[in-house]
């Protein structure tokens, strides 16, 4: 996250890395407190002034009705200050050395944006959006449509996915778990956590074998309820998770997407006969 950025920021570990598409493709919601009349260098407020407008005569009315053009599926600029690999240098350190480039603007998402808050300059905002949002050229790029420039004063992700702020562990947290018996890892979830909202299907011994070679299986039987290669959770008979599996409805199989290695039942395995 940004450096002034504070709030849930979920971490993979071992197997569960294979699982990052899911963590970052979910919806997140952020509250951001934006400053209207000051336009930054890193489009927040770590970054020089470039300059500064008037915001006297704007009215909350105003603001929320530029707002809805940043709703729904939009076209946003990357800031030069982000990761994104250009030619392969990262923006940042080209920005640090003085150096800006030009960038593609990319389709991105934004589902809703509220007011909370508006005391001039001060504007609170709390948005829902998709991947790839960059908070702070949205804050920007507000500031530019209204005339008046603006830039990110605060930034909290209240959640990523299924991963919320309030229930967040923190590294104090962490570091006094370590003495203890469980240590810090009675705070990490079961992989498929992440994939709870997913059907599942329960394997026989023999389609857990051929699963665990990456290979697909035919389980001998219809499956109408299955969209068109979409994912399924499949566990072993006794609730481990096996793997992430779509249906290809041309073949009648079970093609494997991710397989793992879990040795511990899942609180999460299907209640069901195996096939």
């Amino acid at each position: 996250m940004d450096p002034l950025a504070r709030g849930v920021l979920p971490i993979c570990l071992g197997q569960g890395t294979r699982l990052m598409d899911y963590v970052t493709g979910g919806l997140k919601r952020y509250l951001i407190g934006v400053k209207l009349g000051v336009t930054t260098t890193t489009y927040d407020a770590e970054g020089e002034l470039v300059r500064t407008g008037d915001v006297s005569g704007l009215t909350r009315e105003m603001v929320e009705s530029t707002l809805q053009s940043f709703i729904g599926l939009i076209h946003q600029t990357p800031p030069m200050y982000s990761a994104i690999k250009v030619k392969g240098q990262r923006l940042y350190k080209l920005a640090r050395a003085g150096i800006e480039i030009p960038r593609e603007a990319r389709e991105v998402e934004i589902h809703s944006i509220t007011v909370v808050d508006y005391a001039p300059p001060e504007l609170v905002l709390e948005v829902e959006s998709g991947k790839g949002v960059y908070m702070r050229s949205l804050a920007h790029d507000l500031g530019e449509v209204l005339g008046c420039g603006a830039h990110v004063a605060a930034l909290e992700r209240l959640s990523c996915g299924a991963f919320l702020a309030q229930e967040g562990i923190t590294l104090e947290q962490l570091e006094e778990a370590a003495g203890e018996p469980e240590g810090w890892q009675k705070h990490l979830y079961p992989v498929d956590w992440v994939l709870r909202d997913l059907k599942s299907i329960s394997v026989g011994d023999q389609a857990e074998r051929f699963l665990s070679h990456g290979q697909s299986i035919n389980l001998g039987r219809p499956m109408s309820d299955a969209g068109y290669l979409e994912p399924f959770r499949a566990y072993s008979t006794d609730g481990r998770f096996l793997a992430v599996v779509r249906f290809d409805r041309a073949t009648q199989e079970w093609k494997p997407d991710k397989v793992f290695q879990i040795e511990h039942q899942s609180p999460y395995a299907p209640i069901s006969t195996p096939s």
